[in-house]
C-alpha cells in the first residue's frame, strides 16, 4: 500500500511537521485571570502524544477586554507568561511536537459567560463583564451591549498588543504564531461590512476593511523570529448576504501572502446570529480548495473531518495541504494513531506507550 499523504512530512515556512494532521485551537475556558492553569497541563500534554503534526493554544487573548470569557487565555502580562511557560516546560518534558499559538481579540463578541452557563454576553456592569470594542458600534445581537467603537489611539495600542504578545511567544519558544481572523472576533469584524460601518480609512472599501487586520499582521510578523511561521485562521464567508464572501476572503489572502504569510486556515461564520452554515461532513473543504487555488502558501481546511479515508482524501486530491482537528480529537485524543491505523501510515509514540500496540499494526509507531 503506497504511503497516505496524510502521513508524509510537510513544510510551513521555516517550520518541519511530521505529518499534515493539526490540532485546531480549543477555548478551555479554564483559565483565572488569563493565566493558565493544571487543566492546560493535563488538556495539551495529553494532546502533544497524540501523533499530530502542530498542536496549536487556544485563542489566546492580547489584552484583558479581547478574552471571550473571562475564564479566557491570554498573553498580556508577565503573569500569564510564567503560568503559560509552566504549561509548556511540563509538556515539552515529556514531547517534542512543535507548538502553535492562536493571538485573538474577540472584539463585540467579547465578555461572554462560559458555553457550559449560557454563552450569552454578560453585561458590562454585571461580574465578569466588561464594555465591548469593535471596529463600530454596532452589537453582535440587538440584546447586547453596544461595543464602544475603536478610536485611532485604541487600534494603535491594540496592535502594539499583539505585538507584545508575540514577543512573549516568542521568549516562550512557540513555535508558530496563528493570528485570528476568523469567527467573528475583532479582525473578522473589520473585515466584513456587516460589522465594520466606519467611514476612515479602516471602513468601506474592502481595501480599507482590510487595513487593520493587515497592519497587525505587518507587525506580528516584524517581531517573531525569521523563520518561524505567522499564519493566520479566516472565515471564508459570513454566511448571510452582503457579509463577506469568499471572493473578498481570496483577495485577503493574496495580500497576506504579498506580505509573507506562511500558511492560511480556512474556516468559516461567527460574524452574524442570522448566518444559515450547510453543515454536513468536510462543508468547508470547498472554500479552503477555492483559496488554494489562488494562491502558493499552505492552505489548512477544517469543519467536520472525522474519519481517516476523508482526511486523506482533502490531502491526497489537493483540497487542501493539511487538515485541522479540533473536537473530533476531543473526542479521540489519539485520532492521528488510529488514523495511522487505518491507512497505513506511521506515527511518533513515547516510549511509555509502545507496548499498546496491536499486533495487527506491528508497524503503526515510528522507532
Amino acid at each position: 500500500m503506497a504511503q497516505p499523504v496524510l502521513f508524509t512530512p510537510y513544510k510551513v515556512g521555516g517550520l518541519e511537521l511530521e505529518n499534515r494532521i493539526v490540532i485546531a485551537p480549543m477555548c478551555q475556558y479554564s483559565a483565572e485571570n488569563g493565566q493558565m492553569t493544571d487543566w492546560h497541563l493535563m488538556h495539551l500534554g495529553q494532546l502533544a502524544q497524540s501523533g499530530a503534526g502542530l498542536l496549536t493554544i487556544e485563542a489566546t487573548a492580547v489584552v484583558p477586554e479581547g478574552r471571550i470569557t473571562h475564564a479566557d487565555v491570554g498573553l498580556y502580562d508577565d503573569a500569564c507568561e510564567t503560568a503559560m511557560a509552566r504549561v509548556l516546560d511540563g509538556v515539552r518534558r515529556w514531547s517534542d511536537m512543535p507548538i502553535a499559538i492562536q493571538l485573538a481579540h474577540a472584539g463585540r463578541k467579547a465578555s461572554s459567560n462560559l458555553p457550559w452557563l449560557g454563552g450569552g454576553q454578560i453585561a458590562p456592569d454585571h461580574a465578569n463583564g466588561w464594555q465591548t470594542e469593535a471596529p463600530s458600534a454596532v452589537p453582535f445581537a440587538a440584546a447586547h451591549a453596544a461595543p464602544t467603537a475603536l478610536d485611532r489611539d485604541r487600534l494603535k495600542v491594540l496592535r502594539d498588543a499583539f505585538v507584545k504578545a508575540a514577543e512573549r511567544s516568542a521568549r516562550l519558544g512557540i513555535d508558530a504564531i496563528q493570528i485570528h481572523g476568523a469567527h467573528g472576533y475583532l479582525l473578522h469584524q473589520f473585515l466584513s461590512p456587516l460589522s465594520n460601518q466606519r467611514t476612515d480609512e479602516y471602513g468601506g472599501s474592502l481595501e480599507n476593511r482590510m487595513r487593520f487586520p493587515l497592519e497587525v499582521f505587518d507587525a506580528v510578523r516584524a517581531v517573531f523570529p525569521a523563520g518561524k511561521p505567522v499564519t493566520m485562521r479566516v472565515s471564508a464567508t459570513d454566511w448571510v448576504d452582503g457579509g463577506v464572501d469568499l471572493e473578498q476572503t481570496i483577495a485577503f489572502a493574496k495580500a497576506l501572502e504579498a506580505r509573507g504569510c506562511d500558511a492560511i486556515h480556512v474556516s468559516s461564520g461567527g460574524l452574524h446570529p442570522e448566518q444559515r452554515i450547510p453543515v454536513s461532513p468536510s462543508y468547508q473543504v470547498p472554500l479552503a480548495r477555492a483559496v488554494k487555488a489562488e494562491v502558493g502558501v499552505p492552505v489548512v481546511a477544517v469543519g467536520l473531518i472525522t474519519e481517516p479515508a476523508q482526511a486523506e482524501a482533502i490531502v491526497a486530491t489537493g483540497d487542501a495541504d493539511l487538515i485541522g482537528l479540533a473536537r473530533t480529537v476531543l473526542y479521540d485524543p489519539r485520532w492521528p494513531w488510529h488514523a495511522a491505523a487505518a491507512l497505513g501510515g506511521q506515527v511518533k509514540a513515547a516510549s511509555q506507550y509502545l507496548r499498546c500496540q496491536p499486533s495487527q499494526f506491528k508497524t503503526l509507531f515510528k522507532s
